[in-house]
């Protein structure tokens, strides 16, 4: 080896090196991009979040005004509320840190009111006299240019307005919003034709934020609370704490796996990966995407993605080496021949990230964010950071093959002749999904255990300290009967500190959800900021479920089509979407026959799964595709199948285990609702790589036909046998 290569490769390691303790550094303390800047959602900082509807038709501008009505109006909790319009006719409001939420609905529910006071205190008009309000360039300004307000008043206001202005000339006519003075402009003359300006050297922002206020008054808009949540900040930061917890134990765990499976390859994966987690940190920061615990779980998910990519490539690089081919040469041809593959599969998760960005809500948009930029991320890392420190390691003299391949015997899989079998396996689990979701319709009215989400209601989850034992569930029930005649209450434990109480929805009765408070707290000694309470209304939830089966229908078009672009043939496409029919019946069936909640992270858990099983399919029918052109009679063609799927096994299973590794240390340490997002991931995760392997290839073979054979001469036969038995053990 050339010394000036081996300084380069020297170089590239310590660049990477430095990379890593860099952008280590940035996320530690980092200054404006250090983690903890990266904006948190309500579910991890703890706060409260409520969003209303505007009941019968509403203009653009009146929402405007009554957004900027709460605003307002939450400044008083907090300087870091949000609150933002929604579609054409809802606002959500988010307020972190608050502590009395009951407090906080109350007053947001109230209507506002605009006055305008002499210096007297007489009121002179209010807001039903004015017709509008609006900001103007003051054309009267010299040198910069200044704003004023112009307004107008109705017939009634007209009259109103003229006297009280001929009155108090010379003196202040003060404008009272909630009993705050926001401008004290003073009159010049008498206003009599029911316009009347306000100067004031006024900037844009200023004269439009003054006239807002007015508008408000003079225009109120009915809100209708149609979803809330609080959580307490102490949830909220165990919530962090535990999600942070998992990402840590299962990435050492990934890296460990990664090194002694694949040397000096995992090795290099093991850096791309750090470089990746301290990207998506920053990224997070930059671009200023709020984290939310569904969040969390898309970049963990998103690494099991990154290290899909290195697998794939570090299975060609062994392939050529067991092929006969010198170290260098197997890594440059790994990655060619892998590149197609990782593409697909990226961009077919990256579908399903676009669609639940599109389609869904709330935390699942969360969840969508993190997992697509993520997958971007993961990418590069895989295609550009593992194969800069690979070559690297290679030109440092660490050359022998040894340290990039292993000499594993796997026996050759006979799947398309077992398809049979394989298919009567999943008939038989999906049927008795289908039973379980007819007895549970019988018993329920409903085939699922919906969650808040998809029925609508009030739901408390209230967390008792971990060394007292849990009151009975009928206990509970009959307390909130008995003090406040609460009949329709439902008490559920779900773990050994922590009890979910339904109740019927309370967004109209706030008065109601401020007495179970006191209950809990007189009853149990519950601290309000242990309670985390959720409120849906039937509208939501309704449309939610309108937008889950939307979600799963658009998202396996989108790969559908694809697929179908991709591979230029219609039974490849549906090769692959037959597959994740089979794992949406799968999944299904494993809410319906464990009762486990379905919620709203059940769409991005499908989605999810959609989108690692397809990509497993597509590594197999890359290899298809490869060589089925070779395949020119019916046996033939099973044997490349059976081939092509030995050969991409040990990847199919090494991919699986790492997602299902990290997808269960969420589950270990993650806090409820991460549990209620992951345990059906796990199932969605073995199934998506049993429909890869087992189902996606055998629907293929029977799509795509049988082709007519020729017969054949002896000698054929001698040399089929003779092919087929040197291949009973395939080298993978």
């Amino acid at each position: 080896m050339r010394k000036s290569s081996k300084g380069k490769a020297f170089a590239v390691i310590l660049l990477v090196i430095a990379v890593i303790a860099g952008l280590g550094y940035v996320a530690v303390d980092g200054g404006r991009f250090k983690a903890k800047n990266i904006k948190q959602g309500l579910d991890l900082r703890g706060g409260a979040s409520i969003t209303y509807q505007a009941v019968g038709d509403v203009t653009e501008q009146q929402l405007e005004d009554a957004r900027m009505k709460l605003f307002e109006r939450v400044q008083v909790y907090s300087t870091e509320a949000q609150v933002y319009v929604e579609g054409n006719n809802r606002i959500a409001v988010d307020v972190p840190d608050v502590t009395d939420d009951t407090e906080l609905f109350k007053n947001l529910a109230q209507v506002g009111t605009i006055e305008f006071k002499t210096q007297d205190g007489e009121v002179v008009i209010t807001g039903s006299d004015i017709a509008n309000a609006e900001a103007l360039v003051d054309q009267s300004s010299v040198g910069a240019k200044s704003y004023q307000v112009k307004l107008t008043m109705n017939a009634e206001g007209q009259s109103k307005f003229a006297a009280a202005t001929q009155a108090n000339i010379g003196k202040p006519i003060s404008i009272v919003y909630n009993d705050n003075v926001i401008s004290s402009p003073t009159v010049q003359t008498a206003i009599t034709g029911g316009e009347a300006y306000i100067t004031g050297s006024f900037t844009l922002e200023d004269a439009s934020e003054l006239a807002s206020y007015i508008r408000i008054g003079a225009l109120p808009v009915e809100l209708e609370a149609i979803r809330s949540t609080s959580v307490g900040a102490q949830l909220g930061a165990e919530a962090l704490n535990k999600s942070l917890m998992a990402a840590l134990v299962g990435f050492i765990i990934v890296i460990i796996f990664m090194i002694v499976i694949y040397r000096i390859p995992g090795l290099a994966a093991c850096l791309a990966l750090a470089v990746y987690t301290e990207l998506v940190v920053l990224l997070l920061n930059v671009l200023e995407i709020t984290l939310t615990l569904p969040g969390i779980a898309g970049i963990i998910l998103s690494i099991g993605m990154a290290v899909d990519a290195n697998v794939i490539i570090f299975t060609r690089i062994k392939e050529e080496i067991l092929a006969g081919k010198p170290v260098n040469s197997a890594i440059r041809i790994g990655f060619e021949k892998a590149m197609s593959a990782i593409l697909d599969g990226n961009i077919t998760t990256f579908i399903a990230a676009v669609v639940l960005g599109m389609l869904g809500s709330g935390t699942v948009k969360g969840f969508a964010y993190t997992l697509g930029l993520g997958t971007l991320v993961s990418l590069f890392s895989a295609i550009v950071v593992t194969k800069y420190i690979l070559w690297a390691f290679y030109d440092m003299g660490i050359q022998d093959a040894k340290f990039y391949s292993n000499k594993f015997t796997m026996k050759y899989l006979h799947v398309v002749e077992n398809r049979k079998k394989f298919f009567t396996v999943s008939g038989v689990i999906i049927a008795i999904g289908i039973v379980c979701m007819a007895v549970s319709y019988k018993d329920s009215g409903k085939i699922f255990a919906y969650s808040l989400d998809f029925v609508g209601g009030t739901q408390l989850e209230v967390s008792f300290d971990k060394d007292e034992k849990l009151p009975q569930n009928k206990d509970i029930e009959k307390t909130l009967q008995d003090e406040i005649s609460l009949a329709s209450s439902v008490a559920k434990n779900i773990n050994d500190n922590t009890i979910i109480i339904k109740v019927k929805d309370l967004s109209k009765d706030l008065e109601t959800r401020e007495k179970i408070d006191t209950v809990l707290k007189k009853a149990y000694d519950i601290n309000p900021e242990d309670i985390q309470e959720e409120t849906i209304s039937a509208t939501v939830s309704g449309e939610m479920k309108a937008a889950a089966v939307k979600a799963v229908i658009v998202a396996v078009i989108m790969m559908l089509i694809y697929i179908w672009f991709r591979f230029s043939k219609l039974s490849f496409a549906l090769g692959s979407v037959i597959p994740l029919i089979h794992d949406v019946l799968i999944v299904l069936s494993a809410y319906a026959i464990t009762q486990y909640t379905v919620g709203n992270t059940f769409i991005a858990c499908l989605l999810t799964i959609l989108g690692y099983s397809i990509n497993a399919t597509i590594v197999i029918f890359d290899r298809i595709r490869e060589s089925k052109a070779a395949a020119k009679t019916s046996e033939e063609k099973i044997r490349l199948i059976n081939e092509c799927i030995t050969q991409t096994f040990t990847r199919s299973i090494n991919t699986s285990l790492t997602t299902f590794i990290m997808v269960f240390c969420l589950y270990i340490f993650g806090v409820q609702s991460i549990k209620e997002f992951t345990l059906p991931m796990m199932v969605g995760i073995v199934f998506g790589a049993y429909s890869s392997v087992c189902i996606a290839g055998t629907v293929w073979y029977v799509l795509d036909g049988k082709i007519k054979e020729k017969p054949k001469s002896k000698e054929e036969q001698k040399l089929e046998k003779k092919i087929k038995d040197s291949k009973d053990k395939i080298l993978v």
